[in-house]
């Protein structure tokens, strides 16, 4: 049989770019396939905010912050909870992942010209006991250049492939089937779509101008997960966190459709976890959206209070960056699909940061200006963009003004305002001493022990109520849609298995396709800064095997 390639990669997202860099860095000759016009290479990478986790980092030990390997490992089993049979390869991922990130993946990145911002982020804190849900210390490493710095060096190694003859760029390809010879998966057939210029992110059209057969000696699929594609999401979504809501905001494109998932299992793949998934309960409708239904994340510091849609305080330990999971499971308790934050403008002006490369223009155009203009304005400009033309926000002066905002918001008037006043006072008084019960201002006061958050995370403990610090500012967020934590099972060298646990014969998976590691590296729960490091730890594995393989 003539090959058109040694191997076919399936998704030019971040996972597609590291595994096709391998691959030439071996000498192989790669198709690599997407179903998006150019102008989109690097996938939802381009657009993230760049976090990393890394495990006693230099910059961890500047910030004199005592990590290792034991304790995040600690950390990482205690949050994923692995409890089921097919939880073998994702526990060996884990395993395999940490001692990446607490050995080789930061000299690895920074030999390719990698750079990170210097102060260090805690994300999702916890707030249990030792061994459950949590990073103890903190580990979430931001990319000086957010995700297109990322992505920069991986697109620059493929397109080096492009210029020595060994990578043949095929977008507009949309994969729907895979079929097999003697035994081994090395067809792929589907469609060709009409040619797009539309921005990255825009819908691109889907209309059909051909097809295409394309053959390899083996095929990597990194086509994502199934955030986009909302149908998918409640249909898969877990029995343990009710129904799923009604509304939710999309965190990712239309074209992260999940369709290829589908097409892999029928071709005989065995596909674990799919009711695991990672969705963000900040979510916000961007004011000003590049695809439909456009959502943005807050990565919010501890201070807001955190209420549910009749306006009662979340419990413990259900606080603002705490436990993402936790929370969305408490929401879709109370028998409403969104939230608020209530807060004043000295704490947005402080705590409040956009997830995304698109929200943080200094970080993500390296300018150093830039980010000290941030640290120095009463309200960074994205998020002060949002204050003024965002449908979730409610901005007044007094606390009736509010509340009548937030009722008309959302059309009910669930929101006693006599009973937030209650709320707010109470919590207020715990403000005037160094002592108090409230779990909440706990937590705070123990933030601001660490350097980072007292800089530029975390406001000095104050009264929501005082006048001083307004105006008061509510924030609607809902439901918004993310990450699928399951995926294609696969072995420790990135080979996809069947059901009975044997490979499928030329097919390997990384990145969120394979539950960026063995069907779910994640297990229940995401310590953050994980994601991309998966994409890029599994997509390296998938090519140097797939590399060893066909050679």
């Amino acid at each position: 049989m003539a090959y058109d390639a040694d191997v076919i990669v399936i998704g030019a997202g971040l996972a597609g770019l590291a595994a096709t860099a391998e691959l030439v860095d071996a000498g192989r000759k790669v198709v690599l396939i997407d179903q998006e016009p150019e102008q989109s290479i690097g996938g939802q990478a381009h657009w993230s905010f760049g976090g990393l986790f890394f495990v006693d980092s230099p910059e961890q030990r500047r910030m004199r912050i005592k990590d290792s390997h034991a304790l995040a490992l600690q950390d990482w089993m205690g949050t994923a909870a692995f409890d089921r049979d097919e939880d073998h390869w994702p526990r060996k991922w884990a395993e395999a992942y940490v001692d990446f990130a607490a050995g080789e993946k930061r000299s690895w990145l920074h030999g390719q010209g990698v750079r990170f911002f210097p102060v260090v982020g805690w994300a999702e804190r916890g707030g249990y006991d030792a061994t459950g849900h949590g990073n103890s210390v903190p580990r979430f490493h931001i990319t000086w250049g957010t995700g297109p710095g990322l992505v920069a060096p991986f697109e620059r190694r493929v397109r080096d492939g492009v210029a020595r003859g060994l990578v043949q760029f095929k977008f507009r390809h949309r994969v729907t089937g895979l079929s097999r010879s003697g035994g081994t998966v090395d067809t792929v057939t589907g469609e060709i779509l009409q040619p797009s210029g539309v921005e990255r992110g825009k819908p691109s059209s889907r209309a059909v101008t051909g097809s295409f057969e394309l053959s390899a000696q083996a095929v990597i699929v990194t086509s994502g997960g199934i955030g986009g594609n909302h149908d998918l999401v409640r249909a898969n979504w877990p029995e343990r966190l009710g129904s799923p809501p009604e509304r939710m905001v999309a965190g990712v494109p239309a074209h992260v459709d999940g369709l290829m998932l589908g097409i892999t299992e029928a071709a005989g793949a065995h596909l674990i976890n799919r009711d695991r998934m990672w969705h963000y309960t900040e979510g916000l409708h961007n004011w000003n959206p590049i695809w439909d239904n456009h959502g943005i994340r807050i990565l919010p510091g501890p201070s807001s209070i955190w209420l549910d849609a009749r306006g009662n305080r979340l419990p413990v330990p259900l606080f603002p960056g705490f436990d993402t999971l936790g929370t969305l499971d408490h929401i879709m308790k109370t028998g409403y699909d969104y939230t608020w934050f209530v807060l004043n403008q000295r704490i947005i002006g402080k705590e409040f940061t956009l997830s995304g490369s698109e929200q943080n223009p200094d970080l993500t155009g390296k300018s150093v200006r830039g980010v000290i203009d941030r640290a120095r304005a009463d309200v960074p400009a994205p998020v002060k963009a949002f204050m003024d033309h965002g449908v979730d926000f409610v901005v007044e002066r007094d606390l009736g003004a509010l509340v009548r905002g937030m009722n008309a918001l959302t059309k009910d008037s669930l929101i006693d305002e006599a009973a937030l006043r209650r709320t707010l006072t109470a919590r207020d008084r715990e403000i005037t001493n160094p002592f108090t019960k409230d779990l909440q201002v706990m937590a705070v006061r123990s933030t601001r022990k660490f350097l980072g958050d007292r800089l530029i995370r975390t406001a000095a403990p104050h009264r929501v109520l005082d006048p001083k610090a307004g105006p008061l500012i509510a924030v609607r967020l809902n439901i918004l849609t993310r990450k699928s934590l399951g995926g294609l099972e696969t072995d420790l060298s990135s080979r996809v298995l069947t059901e009975s646990g044997e490979p499928l014969g030329g097919v390997y998976a990384a990145g969120e396709a394979a539950g960026f590691g063995g069907g779910g590296v994640h297990g229940y729960r995401s310590l953050e800064g994980t994601f991309l490091g998966g994409c890029l730890f599994s997509g390296r594995t998938a090519g140097r095997a797939a590399a060893k393989a066909v050679g």
